[in-house]
């Protein structure tokens, strides 16, 4: 059944705390190079970038698992008291070319706490010095595994930025196979990248709000990422997915600040989403920033995780 109101704006005005937070980051080194030559340069010959450590304290709040799947780590999260009755597959963002940040740690410990839920994290390989085909296949033998010991209907896919592409492109991998009991009982994307090139005109006009990402400097990681594959495949960009497709997703929420460049994408996506008869919503938070739900401590993000529970719950 669809949702009354597919867009609803959660916080109408930033909270204290994310205002001086957004201040502070437009005041350091920027994450992502602000322009496509920049990035390029940070590309060319680069010291391999690692991923960033689970904190030692993690073992004592969680019950922990490692695994090794195809050469590369994967960490999974349980509540103490012991696997969930919902798992999700959690895959981080970084512009598929940069591997776990520290901030990535606490927000997926937030969920497993908020959510009582365990989650698997893929420490996938980075492009360029791997290829997407590397990642795709990660992500396709970790959801594998986890369903030879776990119902599919209670495995969640989510992700943020570049791990919400891959989330939404694994399903739809799901759904050009023919479903086969595989999908997943439902998805949830936290600012999640829709179209590689980023297109649509409308998003110059979010571009000097937004404290993290630029059109140029995404268009080029996108490039990258795609590899000579055509911008609007959508292998590439899960935005021009055909609407059959769409149709066969699980319920899906999307999570998205409006000083966010994704934000545009993640309307006409919904949009999408709705016409093809899902079970589609989208949460927007004025003023907030690119995957602001890393924050943790803000009022936005605690309101983030809330209505995460409450999908899982549903």
């Amino acid at each position: 059944m669809l949702t009354e109101t597919a867009t609803e704006l959660r916080s109408a005005s930033p909270s204290l705390l994310m205002r001086a937070i957004k201040w502070l980051v437009s005041r350091q080194e920027p994450v992502f190079p602000l322009d496509e030559a920049g990035f390029h340069t940070a590309m060319a010959g680069r010291k391999l970038p690692l991923d960033a450590p689970m904190p030692e304290g993690f073992r004592k709040r969680f019950a922990v698992e490692e695994r090794e799947t195809l050469g590369h780590k994967v960490v999974t999260l349980h509540p103490k008291a012991g696997p969930g009755e919902w798992h999700m597959i959690y895959f981080h963002g970084g512009g598929f070319v940069r591997p776990m940040f520290k901030v990535h740690w606490p927000l997926v410990a937030e969920i497993v706490k908020r959510c009582g839920i365990s989650v698997t994290v893929p420490l996938y390989p980075v492009v360029p010095e791997a290829g997407y085909s590397d990642q795709d296949d990660l992500a396709d033998a970790v959801h594998l595994d986890l369903v030879a010991e776990h119902d599919p209907a209670k495995i969640i896919f989510g992700g943020d930025s570049a791990g919400g592409h891959m989330a939404l492109a694994l399903a739809l991998q799901r759904v050009k196979e023919g479903g086969g009991g595989l999908l997943p009982g439902k998805l949830a994307l936290f600012a999640p990248w829709l179209d590689l090139g980023l297109a649509d005109p409308a998003i110059a006009a979010i571009e000097p709000h937004d404290v993290m990402l630029k059109i140029g400097t995404l268009r080029a990681c996108g490039a990258l990422v795609a590899d000579g594959r055509p911008m609007d495949d959508p292998e590439v960009s899960p935005l021009y997915a055909a609407t059959e497709d769409l149709a066969q997703l699980p319920p899906t929420r999307i999570w998205t600040g409006r000083h966010d460049l994704f934000i545009v994408d993640s309307r006409t996506f919904l949009a999408r989403l709705r016409a093809a008869g899902v079970d589609a919503k989208l949460y927007e938070y004025e003023a907030a920033p690119h995957v602001f739900m890393a924050i943790t401590p803000t009022r936005e993000a605690k309101d983030v995780f809330g209505l995460l529970a409450e999908f899982i719950a549903a």
